[in-house]
């Protein structure tokens, strides 16, 4: 290339850029850049694939427990023997374990206790609270030795003088403990006394694995309440020992149900299983009566075993009245069950725990149909003291909950058999991945058992977000941590934010057949395993095709806004040409919905999607021919704009001002 022609492409190439810049001091519009620019996710491994899969060396570790545990109601104490058989399936050896001890937040000198207010939803402080742990042993190779460990609170460091070997090594952890049971355990666990004795709800009673995985290693974060759990998979063998008229119900099957039950309730239960009506197994008139336990003297031992679950937990009582009916999941049968006292019982007006085994049905086999078929094969209600807490295929809710109340915290309880049973998030840091997932399936399911339309759930959680978006207490993202979650914010940040969004993305962004492809996508995946938020947001993105990161980044790690408006509209009577100027006035930039209404007594609606706010916070619509009476943003009103004034504009508002020609939305 000769000097000269060098010089002449380089003057034209200097002449275009002219052309095209801005002259100096010429404002440029102001725009949200940023609300576009890609999400950092962490980079994907082979542990964790880029399009949101588990990567190809994915492992988790594994934990099987055998616990022979006693119940003795006349101290509210629980004492067992225990074994906890941990496998490290890491690529690297472990020089320490780590184990919750999750009663010890119940000492008023905790952690917990100086985080939460005594009174408070999460407390339960009492006197004499906590394990007593009597043996701590470890057995390798068929060696057995006291290891060093420090209880520090709710956790236990337990240091090993020789590395657990990676990819495979498995020892055996030994421990003899007891511990009194709260009165009410930070509405997780507890008793209830009623009129016919004392119902007992365990939960979080056994010391548990902390998770090791390849994004933290070791996830020791101690128990404050608030933040729930991150568990291993593994097998349970529990043997419950109780008094003779209690019964009991826990997670897993029932391995001797002969030596516990008497022949009139193995057939109502064979007859149950088969059945769609509920069918009485202890009916209110039986209870208490010696004839619904075996004959025989002292305590009776129930055995249960649970594979492929997260936790374990159980109820017993001398007071229940139990049903059962047949549930299905696509091609299993599931035994619908539910245990409660008299007290649960409803009135001729208000039904109450009579109907508990309708609901449970209901709820297994619509998320069995919307999510995936229900895994388990038992789903049991328990009446107590706790408000609603969720485990594997037991749950426990609140005994003096009546007609939808109980149906919905019913339904709620178990639709958590998805997230986190089976699909088993981090809970202590991440609660909407369980909360939030869970209520945004709880709207459809209840738009289903009650015959509404889905769409006034999202209507309604619209306003209840844009409400809680002006409060003072809007300025922590979803992602916050659970535990760093204001107590006021912990229901928008948990539970209705998310569900909204994900509905939002469902019905309004992507469409339901897209969405819905991408969140079986998600469960299939992650079914069994442990999913970090940047796995759900890879899959749902990797299945519907769509670009979504503007979306995560505003909703779960931003506080960001909807404000669309109607910022112009100009008519001109010689070209007959309206046009209409609508602007993203906040961060969010959702799709925009916009329904014209003609002098004609026509109308039409037209979406303009993200991408045309991309460089610029205005999108215009040129409208030939056509003369404007009515411009409306977000006509059903689903979105949680935060200013529906200036969502409308009329030409009989516009007639009175000033310039009728060319005035602003109202």
């Amino acid at each position: 290339m000769t000097h000269r022609l060098r010089l002449v492409l380089g003057l034209t190439v200097g002449l275009l850029l002219l052309w095209t810049l801005p002259a100096v001091g010429q404002n440029v519009p102001p725009h949200n850049l940023p609300a576009f620019e890609p999400v950092d996710f962490p980079d994907p491994n082979e542990y964790r694939a880029a399009d949101g899969r588990p990567g190809y060396e994915y492992w988790q570790q594994r934990a099987d427990y055998q616990i022979d545990v006693t119940l003795n109601p006349a101290q509210n104490r629980v004492s067992a023997t225990q074994t906890i058989t941990y496998t490290n399936n890491a690529p690297e050896a472990l020089d320490r374990l780590w184990v919750q001890l999750e009663q010890n937040f119940f000492k008023p000198g905790s952690r917990g206790a100086s985080a939460v207010p005594q009174g408070a939803r999460f407390s339960g402080f009492f006197e004499d609270a906590g394990y007593d742990l009597s043996r701590i042993r470890l057995v390798r190779n068929g060696e057995t030795i006291t290891p060093d460990y420090l209880v520090d609170g709710t956790r236990m460091r337990i240091s090993l003088a020789e590395p657990l070997a990676a990819n495979g090594g498995s020892l055996q952890i030994q421990l003899d403990w007891s511990f009194t049971l709260p009165q009410y355990g930070a509405d997780r666990h507890g008793r209830l006394d009623v009129a016919q004795g004392t119902v007992y709800q365990l939960a979080q009673w056994y010391p548990r694995m902390y998770v090791y995985d390849d994004v933290h290693g070791w996830n020791p974060l101690p128990y404050l309440g608030q933040g729930e759990y991150y568990l291993e998979f593994g097998t349970f063998e529990i043997n419950i020992t109780v008094p003779r008229d209690f019964i009991v119900a826990a997670t897993g099957t029932l391995q001797n149900p002969g030596e516990v039950l008497t022949q009139t309730q193995q057939k109502r239960l064979e007859r149950a299983r088969q059945s769609r009506e509920p069918v009485r197994i202890i009916d209110s008139t039986e209870v208490g009566a010696p004839s619904t336990r075996p004959d025989g003297e002292g305590p009776l031992t129930w055995r249960y075993t649970a594979e492929d679950v997260r936790d374990f937990a159980w109820s017993a009582s001398q007071a229940f009245i139990w049903d059962a009916a047949r549930a299905d999941a696509g091609d299993r049968t599931v035994l619908a069950q539910s245990f409660y006292p008299k007290e649960g019982l409803g009135s001729d007006t208000t039904p109450g725990w009579e109907e508990s085994t309708r609901y449970v049905q209901h709820s297994v086999e619509f998320y069995s149909d919307f999510v995936s078929p229900y895994p388990y094969p038992t789903a049991i209600n328990v009446a107590g003291v706790v408000a609603g807490m969720e485990y594997p295929q037991i749950v426990f809710c609140d005994v003096e909950a009546r007609g939808r109340g109980l149906f919905g915290v019913t339904d709620h309880e178990f639709g958590h058999t998805w997230f986190p049973m089976v699909v088993a998030s981090d809970e202590r840091r991440w609660a909407w991945m369980d909360e939030g997932l869970n209520t945004f399936i709880n709207q459809y399911s209840t738009a289903a058992f009650y015959d509404r339309p889905h769409r006034q759930s999202l209507q309604q959680l619209a306003r209840g977000i844009s409400r809680f978006m002006r409060s003072g207490y809007a300025d922590q993202p979803i992602m916050t941590y659970a535990d760093r979650v204001r107590r006021q914010a912990l229901g928008p940040l948990a539970y209705s934010k998310p569900a909204y969004g994900l509905m939002l993305l469902r019905e309004y962004v992507v469409g339901p057949e897209l969405f819905d492809s991408a969140f079986r996508a998600y469960v299939d995946r992650w079914a069994y395993k442990h999913p970090k938020p940047a796995d759900f947001f890879r899959t749902l993105e990797d299945v519907t095709g769509e670009d979504l990161d503007w979306f995560w980044r505003s909703w779960f790690y931003e506080t960001d806004t909807v404000d669309q408006a109607v910022a112009r509209v100009s008519m001109s009577d010689t070209t007959q040409t309206t046009r209409v100027t609508l602007e993203q006035r906040s961060e969010l930039m959702v799709p925009m919905t916009v329904r014209l209404a003609y002098s004609d007594g026509s109308s039409e609606q037209r979406r303009i999607p993200p991408a045309a706010f991309y460089t610029k916070d205005t999108h215009t619509l040129t409208l030939r021919e056509r003369s404007v009476q009515k411009v409306m943003l977000d006509p059903t009103r689903i979105l949680p704009d935060m200013n529906r004034q200036n969502n409308t504009w009329s030409a009989s508002d516009a007639s009175t001002d000033d310039n009728a020609s060319s005035s602003q939305g109202k």
